[in-house]
């Protein structure tokens, strides 16, 4: 492992990167570099290829400078080119260094494409420790999203027979768990609460890893996150940090938790008697509606849910009923909406749209279509049948159903 190509953005370069450079440069390395620049660097074509170009024949190992974008651009590199890498974090900002996923931006299009985990990951604290707060508190909305994703997650399992492992959703909710209690170290960027942070989001890149799926680290806050980075791309908006977007919908989802805590099994079964789902053809309106071009291949995904119908529709609500009791235990496992936006203000992070940059039609449409994201029954499809309605959320406002989009995730990150 004599032979490495390092990739970094000007920004991390400048933080970090030159200063690993000189060190492998003055121990004996082969070293190659590539410093990407722009105003905004994304995990896009263009970049990818950039990367691609600066390989030569030699087996040289990456290394990625950087946070989530670089990470991602170098997974993918070096998955395809049959290479490991190695990540050296420059911030605590996110839960993807060890994913095996990399979500890409090709054509216009966000997707998210399997690829590997590096083979190590070293990270500096004094670096993380001065990483800028926003991105710290990136990091910290993440990792609170655990919280609704292992709800969501048990809940697939119990009412729609998902595949579920508790001994990973206890290491995710652990890792979540761990950095609440480091709450205020992590809000002064102090070194202890930063380290712990950092190391959360690892654990929790492990979970996704070892499972298989990003199912122990993404449910429905993440749908939204997802909503919204596919509106920003199609209208040419400046993206928003993923974890400061998971950070806002695990509040807006910890309040549709508490609204089904709320109701009793009578309610609940008045509820789900007077439900009529739409028909298939009007799903199917509606998903075009909102995602154009692309919607047939979320009608493939949403398959299972546009057909129930029946008997089978009935075997459901009666699933529902005859086990309220669970539901609402887990539902009970979600910590309130306004602890979580204390938690969010206490480390510096966004806790409601106009604080992240999103108007009242970008929450809409996030509310209106996240769930059509994934084939997963989550407390978004439960909160339909049972009539809650998700608009009445965060900053209260209800809103319509906005434009079409050009451009679609499917991300699983």
């Amino acid at each position: 492992m004599r032979k490495l190509l390092l990739v970094a953005d000007t920004n991390t370069h400048r933080v970090l990167g030159g200063e690993v450079a000189r060190s492998l440069e003055e121990r004996g390395f082969d070293l190659q570099i590539v410093v990407l620049s722009g105003p905004e660097v994304l995990a896009d074509g263009e970049r990818i290829l950039s990367v691609l170009l600066a390989c030569d024949r030699s087996e040289r190992t990456f290394i990625a400078v950087g946070s989530g974008t670089i990470t991602d651009i170098v997974r993918i590199v070096s998955h395809r080119t049959g290479r490991p890498f190695i990540s050296v974090p420059t911030a605590p900002s996110v839960d993807g260094y060890t994913s095996t996923n990399a979500p890409l931006i090709i054509g216009g299009v966000k997707r998210s494409t399997i690829a590997h985990a590096p083979i190590a990951v070293f990270a500096d604290t004094d670096t993380l420790c001065s990483a800028p707060r926003k991105m710290i508190a990136a990091g910290f909305g993440d990792i609170l999203g655990k919280f609704t994703s292992v709800a969501d997650w048990r809940l697939g399992h119990l009412l729609w027979n998902q595949p579920y492992d508790e001994s990973i959703a206890r290491r995710s909710l652990d890792a979540a768990g761990r950095s609440v209690e480091l709450l205020e170290e992590i809000g002064r960027a102090g070194a202890q609460g930063v380290r712990g942070l950092m190391e959360a989001l690892i654990e929790s890149g492990f979970c996704m890893t070892d499972f298989g799926s990003s199912l122990p680290a993404s449910g429905t806050e993440h749908y939204y996150s997802h909503c919204w980075e596919m509106k920003l791309l199609r209208e040419g908006r400046p993206q928003i940090l993923h974890g400061a977007k998971v950070g806002i919908a695990t509040i807006l989802v910890a309040g549709m938790y508490e609204r089904v805590r709320r109701l009793t099994h009578r309610q609940a079964g008045e509820a789900l008697e007077a439900f009529r789902p739409p028909s298939r053809e009007e799903g199917i309106v509606r998903i075009r509606s909102a995602f154009g071009p692309i919607a047939d291949e979320i009608i493939a995904a949403q398959g299972p849910f546009l057909d129930l119908r029946g008997e089978d529709f009935s075997l459901l609500k009666r699933r529902i009923l005859d086990q309220w009791s669970k539901i609402l235990d887990i539902a009970r496992q979600v910590p309130a909406a306004h602890r979580l936006t204390e938690m969010l203000q206490k480390v510096g992070g966004p806790v409601d749209g106009k604080g992240l940059g999103l108007t009242d039609e970008d929450i809409a449409f996030a509310a209106e279509n996240a769930h059509f994201l994934r084939g997963n029954f989550t407390v978004r499809r439960l909160a339909e049948m049972l009539q809650q309605s998700p608009h009445h959320l965060g900053d209260g406002k209800a809103g319509g159903q906005s434009g079409r989009l050009d451009a679609h995730q499917i991300d699983e990150a």
